[in-house]
């Protein structure tokens, strides 16, 4: 049986597509309110119409999650709105590769360097800084859930920036859950490997072969696909759920298998 959200209001950054969107989706399917937050205002905007459309409860915020401003004026939005705030989401991300610069060590311009780490790590640490007063309310068992990657458990080619704020972002899961246990708020960071969103779009799309690289990557999977969005909303859901209640401060991998063994299928 799929765990159910009833009462609940999410904050979700980065839900105008992917992963996000398909938590949004999913959550207000299952009985919660959803605040979309995301910098995309059009496809923001529609993923709430949708979502409102299907019976669900949800409203678009633009938010910037590097600009404490703005991120103070989502989470006032969010109780504003909905009487409180439940869960955090912290899915926006970005990769340096979608920054259009060179990627090298001795190339990477700073100022790419300090904007993946921004989204990346700085941004779910300010959302969690202003989303707390609201969770400590909350009385359905708050959590702050973490997009991490399986870049926060292994090394990869031209990720400098962005193995590095996952894997920050891994440890920070941990702290966040030791420092907020006396207030009833679990924090969990889930791992994807290669998913369909737009991330992994815009790198297929820049080789001469797109379905040569998508076979690649499926290969490294031990289920021989990559991974759907609505594959991680499942995990996302449950943790947010009071199934997961026993869940705190965990690194769940959900990568199809692919850092379990070495191989290519």
């Amino acid at each position: 049986m799929s765990a159910r959200l009833d009462g609940m209001t999410f904050v979700i950054t980065g839900a105008a597509q992917g992963i996000g969107a398909a938590t949004a989706r999913m959550a207000a399917a299952r009985g919660a309110s959803v605040v979309v937050a995301d910098v995309d205002d059009g496809a923001g905007a529609r993923t709430a119409e949708d979502i409102a459309a299907a019976g669900g409860r949800a409203t678009y915020r633009h938010c910037d999650v590097t600009d404490p401003d703005q991120v103070r004026d989502l989470m006032r939005a969010a109780d504003e709105a909905y009487g409180g705030i439940d869960v955090l989401h912290n899915n926006a991300g970005v990769h340096e590769t979608a920054l259009g610069v060179p990627v090298s060590i001795e190339e990477m311009p700073l100022d790419a360097w300090d904007r993946v780490v921004a989204v990346n790590l700085r941004g779910p640490w300010l959302c969690a800084k202003f989303a707390v007063p609201y969770l400590k309310k909350s009385r359905h068992g708050p959590s702050i859930i973490n997009a991490g990657s399986t870049g926060s458990w292994v090394g990869g080619m031209s990720s400098l920036a962005y193995g590095a704020s996952k894997g920050g972002l891994a440890l920070l899961t941990k702290n966040l859950a030791v420092e907020l246990a006396p207030y009833g708020i679990r924090v969990n960071c889930y791992c994807p490997s290669a998913t369909e969103t737009r991330m992994v779009e815009d790198y297929l799309a820049a080789g001469d072969d797109r379905e040569a690289r998508l076979r690649t990557l499926a290969r490294t999977q031990l289920v021989s696909r990559i991974g759907q969005p609505d594959d991680i909303a499942h995990l996302v859901c449950f943790l947010a759920s009071a199934e997961a209640a026993y869940v705190n401060g965990a690194v769940w991998l959900i990568d199809g298998g692919s850092l379990a063994w070495r191989g290519t299928r």
